[in-house]
């Protein structure tokens, strides 16, 4: 039988008893068994502390710092400015001189007030980045249908075949012994009964390749399923697929061109947020030699507590090429989008007329069969 017969032949129902398997449970059972899914967890995992990061941002700021310097020269009051205080007051008057070498040690405390909306963006991009990772596991996931089809229809094909080449070789068989019975009469030659053996042996050779493959497909199956799977186990045929002049289109890669351009949009937040300015609460203590006091030379505590206001205002500089990337980038999944879109269209219209092609040929295969399948019993 030809090869498309025998392509037909997997579309053809077959109600069985015994052990069954299914393409879905195949393609679920491959899905959990897959060592890619366990990067899901991990996606989640890494997000949840990206996102406790960013989160204590909003806490109390803490930073300590400790310096020890030597100056080239101080700040002093003139001489003649004591000179003159004491002739006024008949008494004399100094003023103490700084020293060269000065400690300094501050702990500060800050607290972010508004910082913009900075903060929110890196979250809302750290969410949106998770997404986009999981949906491109998802496309890859996808492509592991593709490969448990391959191997679940290849295992139901050769088993279609063996069936035929057990038909076949029967049909051999009596053939064999009706020339060897012809030969004995004079009536057929030697070299007749050698041609049938050529096809025996040609069949036999052919059933061999066929169970080896077999045997390879169910390992390879086995090792996707993570579940055993048999020789003896009866594959189901799954019924034709439902032709629709609209068919909705649930593709994983959409919803991963999807990702990426929300993520392209709050990343376009984040610029914008980065150039606003900050506002947050200081407090800062500090133990050092000079204090606040810069005309005593003693070592002695202080603290400085206010609001401080920051804008940095070169961030502005790359403000414009930065959205222009962003929207370069954007632009690129759409072009991926389209490009898979007309692909896609593309197969599934040859998909679409292939069934409706095979569907027309079906009642020819049932006959077909039938005819082979009385020719069996006859001889």
């Amino acid at each position: 039988m030809r090869l498309k017969v025998n392509i037909i032949l997997l579309l053809i129902p077959l109600f069985v008893t015994g052990q069954t398997l299914s393409l879905d449970s195949c393609r679920k059972k491959a899905y959990n068994n897959y060592p890619l899914l366990k990067q899901f967890g991990l996606i989640e995992k890494a997000a949840e502390y990206n996102l406790s990061n960013a989160n204590k941002n909003y806490l109390p700021q803490l930073n300590f710092s400790a310096r020890a310097t030597y100056q080239s020269d101080v700040t002093e009051i003139p001489a003649s400015l004591g000179q003159i205080l004491s002739q006024i007051t008949g008494r004399p008057v100094t003023f103490p001189s700084l020293s060269r070498d000065q400690y300094q040690a501050t702990l500060e405390v800050s607290q972010l007030v508004w910082d913009g909306g900075l903060i929110s963006a890196q979250k809302k991009n750290i969410k949106a980045a998770a997404e986009a990772e999981k949906q491109k596991l998802e496309v890859d996931l996808f492509a592991l249908n593709e490969r448990v089809n391959n191997l679940y229809f290849g295992t139901m094909l050769i088993n279609e075949q063996l069936t035929q080449l057990n038909i076949l070789q029967h049909e051999l068989a009596v053939n064999f012994k009706r020339v060897e019975a012809l030969k004995q009469n004079g009536v057929a030659q030697q070299s007749d009964i050698d041609a049938i053996k050529v096809e025996q042996i040609n069949a036999h050779q052919r059933e061999t390749e066929l169970k080896s493959m077999r045997k390879t497909y169910l390992q390879l199956l086995s090792a996707f399923t993570g579940t055993f799977i048999d020789e003896n186990v009866i594959f189901e045929k799954p019924a034709l697929p439902v032709l629709i002049d609209h068919p909705e289109n649930k593709r994983p890669e959409l919803l991963l061109f999807l990702a990426q351009n929300k993520l392209y949009d709050i990343q376009r937040e984040a610029v914008h947020a980065a150039n606003l300015p900050k506002i947050g609460l200081f407090v800062q203590g500090g133990y050092g030699r000079p204090g606040l006091n810069m005309f005593t030379s003693e070592f002695s505590p202080y603290y400085i507590g206010g609001v401080r206001f920051s804008w940095n205002l070169s961030s502005f500089y790359t403000q414009k090429t930065n959205l222009e990337k962003l929207e370069v980038g954007r632009k690129n999944v759409e072009v991926m989008k389209e490009t898979f879109l007309f692909n896609n269209n593309l197969i599934s219209t040859q998909q679409q007329n292939e069934i409706e092609k095979l569907k027309t040929t079906l009642k020819n295969d049932d006959e077909i069969i039938d005819l082979r399948n009385n020719i069996k019993k006859i001889g």
